[in-house]
């Protein structure tokens, strides 16, 4: 069984000593140790009363919160007596209440390998208002569930960050928390280095899945309930930008996608020979009809696909889902609409483009672009980022 830093951390009486201030612990319902308990209870056992605050990402200390702009409060916890602060509320960024009288903060969140999900900005924004009040931030690094080998995606364009993609990497960016820390240290955070300690996990290999590492899986968001979901993660958090259903209302979000227009037989045997012609492989897809029960289309018979992974070294994620939408685009006809502003507090861009990190691959989609023209967006600024990625790399 892998090591977490967690674990790393509750095993190693000599690297506990080295904390001897105020702690915060920035976690939620996946913070757990490798006997499932959460880690709040087993650092109150270590550090006791130095145990000061908590801090929750998006979707909440106890992660029981849906998707976009849709925030948590601030509170005191009823059992543990402690304050905890939401760092998906009024603000992504800690403010200096919140960060009094801290001198650590332990971030101990699973990440699911996609530059779109929101783990690694929490804790990009609280590295940087740390080296503001010279708190140190300790990364209880976990593994990368998709493993930490397999790249994928085009490298976001500065002018389309936001908080589902605050850095320039890849979609699928073969990282781990502590090594995106490395990163942000090395790279992306100018002169502004800060005190950054990360306790790294024990036992874990690269190329590990998340079942290989013997550790449970717990739900990091209410939508990724599986293992294969973070694989398919990579490419059908692209619908959250279009009104194409991403499975959200069902049992199995993120793995189906769909429309009520949609005749799912009928499609499919349009889609085949598109998919084929582009060589993308290690899948299969299902057509089937579902029924949201919240969210896009909730209610209403939703024809479309679940995308059952049969290889996970050949599957293509990224680049399926983006040939499946511009089929979808040119299906539906009017009945397709891009989602309109805000998304994820930016008011004024197109949030599929904040989602894909540039405008072009949105074009390309319109215009039912070519694979060479779409391997020439893939291709700009991956030699670079390469090299810095390998700079940084713990494992």
């Amino acid at each position: 069984m892998v090591q977490t830093g967690l674990d790393h951390l509750l095993t190693d009486t000599n690297l506990q000593k080295q904390f001897k201030g105020n702690i915060g612990y920035l976690c939620h319902s996946a913070s757990v140790t490798k006997d499932l308990e959460h880690g709040l209870l087993a650092l109150k056992r270590v550090f006791g009363s130095q145990l000061k605050k908590i801090f929750g990402p998006q979707h909440g200390f106890v992660t029981d919160v849906q998707d976009n702009m849709v925030e948590t409060t601030h509170y005191t916890h009823p059992y543990f007596k402690l304050p905890v602060y939401s760092l998906y509320s009024e603000t992504r960024i800690p403010t200096d209440e919140m960060l009094e009288g801290l001198d650590h903060i332990f971030v101990d969140l699973q990440d699911v390998g996609t530059r779109i999900y929101t783990y690694i900005y929490t804790m990009t924004l609280l590295v940087e208002a740390c080296t503001k009040k010279g708190i140190e931030v300790v990364i209880l690094d976990r593994p990368n569930p998709i493993n930490g080998l397999t790249l994928e995606g085009n490298i976001l364009k500065p002018e389309f960050s936001s908080f589902v993609g605050r850095h320039p990497m890849p979609v699928r960016h073969g990282l781990t928390m502590g090594e995106v820390a490395q990163m942000h240290q090395t790279y992306w955070c100018g002169s502004n280095t800060g005190n950054v300690t990360i306790i790294g996990m024990r036992g874990y290999e690269r190329g590990m899945s998340y079942e290989d590492t013997g550790l449970p899986w717990v739900i990091p968001s209410p939508n990724l309930p599986t293992i294969d979901a973070a694989y398919t993660f990579v490419g059908t958090v692209l619908y959250e930008g279009t009104n194409i259903s991403e499975g959200r209302g069902t049992t199995r979000a993120l793995e189906m996608i769909g429309h009520p227009k949609i005749e799912a037989f009928g499609f499919h045997d349009k889609l085949k020979p598109v998919l084929a012609k582009a060589n993308l492989r290690g899948f299969i897809l299902r057509p089937l009809v579902f029924l949201p029960t919240f969210q896009k289309h909730a209610g209403k018979p939703t024809g479309g696909y679940q995308i059952h992974v049969t290889d996970r070294k050949s599957f293509e994620p990224w680049r399926l889902c983006q040939y499946l939408l511009r089929e979808m685009y040119h299906e539906l006809g009017s009945e397709f609409k891009w989602k309109v502003p805000p998304y994820e507090y930016e008011y004024h861009k197109v949030p599929v483009d904040l989602i894909n990190g540039t405008d072009e691959l949105r074009l390309w989609v319109e215009k039912r672009g070519t694979e060479d023209e779409y391997q020439a967006i893939m291709k700009t600024g991956q030699a670079e980022w390469q090299e810095q990625r390998k700079s940084c790399l713990i494992y």
